[in-house]
This record gives C-alpha cells, structure tokens and sequence, in this order.
C-alpha cells in the first residue's frame, strides 16, 4: 500500500496552475500525481503479519538506517547513516533519523509497541527522493522523502508529524489494515494523523491544550498563506492560498464530501474523524496519548475492525474499548460520546 502525505486534490490544484512564476511547481506536482499513481497501480496490499495483542512482545531499540536516494527514484539509495552512527551533518538525513527515533519512542514507551509491527522491525528512510519531489510516503516497507519543490513544499523531513503520520500508515498495515478506499480508507488516514500528531506532542512533551493539532507544520515556505496541510482540531482552517485555495476539509458528516477521486475522498474526510480525536482528547485534557490515545491505540490494535470499516463501526468500536478500558459512566465514556456527538457520526 502506497499511503502519501500531500492529498491529491492538492497535488491537482498546483498541477492546474499557468502562471510562468508557478511552472516549475506545476510540473513538480504533476509529476507527484502520476509517480504516486502509478506506485498504487502495480503495488498490491501488503499482507499484514497477524498480532493478536501488540502488547505481547517487549519493546526494544530501534533499529534505524537512513538511505540517500540522490535525487533519483532509485530506493533505498546510498547508505549514509545507522543506528550506532554520527550524525551526517545533512538536515534531512538527521531529521529522519530523529523522527524515526521519535516515533519508535512513542510506542514503545505510551503503548508498549516494539515497532512498527510490534516485532522489532527495522525502520528504513530514504531522503533526497526525487528531484524537486512534492511529497513522502510508506511503500510498504519504508519510509521515502522529498526535497519539496521549494517555493510552496520545503523538505519533508522538517515536519516530524509528516515522519509519525507515514510510519503509523505501518501500523495500521499490521493491525487493522483498513482498506485505502471511502470511508474506510479515511480512517486510515486519521489514525495517521492522530499518532502523527502523538509523536510530535509526545517528542515535545505537549499537552492537548498546549499542541498545534496541525499535520505537516513546517512544510510550507513563507510564500504560503498556510500553518501546515490540516488542522485536527479545525479542519477546514489549515490554509487560505492564493495558489493552493482553501483548505476544504469537512469538519462533521454535515458537510462530508462525496466523491470519487482519491479513492473516494481518503485524505479529505479524514477531518471528521480526526477532529472526533481532537475533541476527545481536549475535553479529556492532560497528555492525549493518555486517556485519548490509549483509546484509539487500542481500538486500532484489537483486531476488530473490518477492512470496509465505516465512521459509525468505528465509533461504536472507540465506544466499546473506552467502557473496557475506563467502564461505562466514567469522564472518558461521557467524553467519547460527545467527540463523535460533535462530528455527527452515531456512536
């Protein structure tokens, strides 16, 4: 399963563009859609190794190594750097390897996860990926960044959310692997974003109140009228560009977006149930990899979501594991209802 950062309807938007000062973006943007597209095509679904209970085998350290693709689509690329290894001195390769390292950490110590498939497994990055290329993604097996194009996307590697978001695409590949299509494949793309956004709070010891929410902080070059690819908590209010639009987002199933294209809108209704997360863990309040991110954790690791799962199986699934993990009556069940209350999905 090839699972990328940047949502194709904003690819689309920058491809369309004629202006001479905007050329070259257009053209890498172009080329990020068909280079993803046909990655898609010729990839099949992994076959996830089945893990009962993540909580089984006891986290070790991780085990890191950065490649360095050199502005080719060769993967891995060159080796530059291992897990005993010094710092490169190249931004890129030591972000990733930092983010790798960051996101390891959240699970092994929130979620008493050894990796991405709870049995240890290498975690490989390739930086440097294309040239001007305007995105990153999981193929599968590995982590690939690009550069950016420079005047709207910078490297990829700056934002550690877009590191987490990738990685957990991994996880979900080895517990629930929701299907990448519809609804289904919406949730797929929030549980990204929630522990994408786990990592960077965990990283930087933020609590719910005290965390941006956004996905992607850090990407945009100061050209953009933007803070970053989506806000959790107010989808919908990511960005307000000239060139890139606005952020079309739907914050409740009031306003969710039927449509074909992105194998059925995966990356744009993820907000409904991304801002269902965000609520939760704010009313919730303290840390959200607590109470809030156990809750999702859990709800992705135990092994019953259907592959077709829909926004009100899932609800009704987070329901039923906040009443196993904190019981019926408690702050946290009252606090679940009223997060998928506020999207408009039944629970």
């Amino acid at each position: 399963m090839i699972c990328s950062i940047v949502p194709p309807y904003m690819l689309r938007r920058l491809a369309a563009q004629h202006e001479p000062r905007l050329r070259a973006i257009a053209r890498a943007a172009k080329e990020s859609l068909v280079h993803i597209k046909s990655l898609q095509a010729v990839r099949a679904l992994p076959v996830p190794i089945p893990v009962p209970t993540a909580r089984q085998a006891k986290p070790g350290l991780p085990k890191r190594t950065i490649y360095d693709a050199g502005s080719t689509e060769n993967l891995p690329g060159k080796l530059i750097r291992k897990e005993s290894g010094p710092a490169t001195g190249d931004p890129a390769a030591d972000e990733a390897f930092d983010g790798l390292g960051d996101t390891h950490r959240l699970y092994a110590e929130a979620f008493g996860r050894n990796s991405i498939d709870a049995a240890g497994l290498k975690l490989d990055a390739t930086v440097h990926y294309g040239e001007l290329y305007d995105n990153a993604f999981w193929n599968g097996s590995q982590m690939v960044f690009g550069d950016g194009d420079g005047q709207i996307f910078q490297r990829f590697t700056k934002s550690l959310s877009v590191i987490g978001h990738e990685l957990a695409h991994g996880v979900t590949q080895y517990t629930a692997a929701l299907a990448y299509r519809n609804q289904a494949g919406a949730l797929n793309e929030s549980m990204s974003d929630v522990f994408g956004a786990l990592v960077e709070q965990y990283a930087r010891k933020q609590s719910a109140a005290e965390a941006s929410w956004l996905i992607g902080e850090g990407l945009f070059t100061d050209a953009v009228q933007g803070a970053a690819l989506r806000s959790m908590k107010a989808p919908g209010t990511a960005y307000d560009d000239d060139v890139l639009g606005k952020d079309p987002q739907p914050d409740s199933m009031d306003t969710y977006v039927r449509t074909t294209a992105d194998n059925g809108g995966v990356h744009i209704n993820s907000g409904i149930p991304n801002r269902a997360f965000a609520v939760l863990a704010l009313e919730l309040g303290g840390n959200a990899w607590e109470s809030a991110g156990q809750i999702w954790y859990n709800t992705l690791s135990a092994g019953s979501l259907p592959a077709t799962c829909t926004f009100t199986r899932f609800a009704k699934a987070t329901v039923a594991s906040t009443v196993e993990l904190f019981g019926t009556g408690s702050s946290e069940h009252d606090a679940i209802l009223k997060a998928w209350e506020t999207v408009k999905v039944k629970a």
